[in-house]
């Protein structure tokens, strides 16, 4: 079940008379930060079926080719810019252009032009695709050829995301899915999961839960425990997030209630929203599989609010460059710098300050991207 929430305040009444700061749109850093992003489910994505999408800024198409992979590529035709998403089909693995009959094959490149002495070698920029876990990704790097941000390349990605293991196991659930587009940078959806005094205000923990940061190139992973009281009870759980690169993360929570894996999907939509698609995988109870049902609408009522209530406040907050942290407060610092490694380096091989200020080589960026309160310094 897809639940798909608007979250313009304008569309739900809230902050009704109050203006958003133009601040609020402002970002240091580049919109679309160098990674894998996932753009659509696989079951979303049948055969024979144009499908029209709108990410990184631009308009998208996604079909299956002839061998029945998944391509994605940029909407407008190069010969008078019809938009192949509306109107567009697919005629023996190539999509079709609903206002010329021009074709093009799943490597982008025209394999038909009705009229023409010959086929004109022009084609429509894509990315490249992996299709895994049930999710079709995309590629947007210096190494995507047409990909936004970065000039053309020929090279493959050097890494790519691992198979989720809860995709495909019958001991899980099928997901619930649920997606949400707000006025914020996916870097900061990401800090959340950093924010560790949040947890006591939007998610019920008691305190901020101590978390442990480990890297390893592209991937990075968070580990903690979170407790929270339900029904009069503490209930433990411990809970490891898995980063592969800016636009995936997996989640893992177990405790003694309930096992829940979330797969939280990042991909900005233009450079001003972000989409947050999150699938949560629940763990089947093992002797009373038939209450899979009630756990899911137990959850979905408990965590979908705590996640709208986050929403609210990106709608409106603005992009602190150097956030005032308490010493306990580490975790945002830790993935600043990490994530500085998927923006783009300008010549000299400096990358981009998460927080505006003097660049500085890539080993040592956003080292200064946050300020300790003046009355809790050592």
């Amino acid at each position: 079940m897809r639940m798909w929430r608007s979250h313009d305040s304008r569309d739900r009444g809230l902050g009704r008379g109050q203006d958003r700061d133009p601040r609020a749109d402002a970002y240091p850093m580049p919109s679309v930060p160098y990674g894998w992003y996932a753009v659509l489910r696989s079951a979303e994505l049948p055969a024979g079926k144009v499908v029209g999408l709108h990410y990184f800024g631009r308009a998208l198409i996604a079909f299956r080719g002839a061998d029945g992979r998944a391509a994605v590529r940029d909407a407008h035709c190069p010969h008078y810019g019809a938009d192949l998403g509306v109107g567009g089909k697919v005629v023996d693995g190539t999509v079709e252009c609903p206002f010329h009959g021009w074709r093009f094959g799943a490597d982008g490149r025209c394999v038909e032009a009705p009229f023409a002495v010959r086929t004109p070698k022009v084609s429509i920029g894509g990315f490249p695709v992996r299709e895994r876990s049930g999710l079709v990704l995309v590629y947007v790097g210096p190494d995507a050829p047409g990909g936004p941000g970065g000039p053309a390349g020929s090279g493959e990605p050097e890494w790519e995301v691992p198979e989720i293991e809860e995709a495909g196991s019958r001991r899980f659930a099928s997901p619930i899915d649920d997606t949400c587009r707000a006025r914020i940078h996916i870097q900061e959806m990401r800090e959340n999961i950093v924010d560790e005094s949040h947890f006591h205000f939007i998610h019920g923990q008691s305190e901020p839960p101590v978390q442990e940061w480990r890297e390893d190139g592209p991937f990075a992973e968070a580990r903690g425990t979170i407790s929270r009281r339900v029904f009069g009870r503490d209930i433990h759980n411990t809970f490891d997030a898995f980063m592969y690169g800016p636009g995936v993360m997996v989640v893992r929570a177990h405790g003694p209630v309930l096992s829940v894996t979330a797969v939280a999907l990042s991909t900005p939509v233009d450079d001003r929203t972000s989409e947050l698609r999150m699938l949560y995988y629940l763990r089947k109870p093992r002797r009373l599989p038939f209450l899979t049902p009630l756990w899911k609408l137990v959850f979905r009522a408990d965590a979908l609010g705590e996640v709208r209530e986050e929403v609210r406040i990106w709608d409106h907050k603005i992009h602190q460059t150097r956030p005032v942290l308490l010493p306990h407060e580490k975790g945002i610092r830790a993935l600043r710098r990490w994530y500085a490694q998927f923006y783009p380096a300008p010549a000299g091989g400096v990358a981009p300050r998460p927080d505006g200020a003097r660049p500085r080589p890539r080993a040592s960026v956003a080292e200064d991207a946050v300020e300790t309160a003046p009355s809790e310094r050592p």
